[in-house]
């Protein structure tokens, strides 16, 4: 998640994940590696990008709401989400755009 998402032309959706971790992995790492992996194989799926120090921003990067939809219903998401809440977020908010415009280099 070191680079940035080749994303196409707009528009498509953005959902951007706000968090703050608790104490320790707790098995953070492992599950996030998974959900990674996972979210890729989604069909909608278009990218993601990742940063993390005191407060971690997540965005990924989906082609319509029915796929957002579906990815947040995926079974094994949805045990992580669980586990987010249970231990591994002392806070978090999401946040789903729609992106009209893109450019860069």
């Amino acid at each position: 998640m070191s680079t940035i998402a080749a994303t196409p032309q707009p528009p498509y959706y953005a959902v951007i994940f706000t968090s703050q971790r608790t104490e320790g992995d707790n098995g953070y790492d492992d599950m996030a590696d998974t959900m990674v992996e996972l979210a890729a194989q989604q069909p909608g799926y278009l990218g993601i990008e990742s940063a993390r120090e005191h407060l971690g921003i997540t965005v990924s990067y989906w082609s319509d709401l029915d796929a957002i939809k579906n990815w947040k219903a995926n079974a094994e998401h949805r045990q992580a989400q669980k586990l987010g809440r249970e231990k591994w977020y002392s806070s978090f908010k999401v946040r789903i755009s729609k992106v009209e415009r893109d450019y860069g280099i």
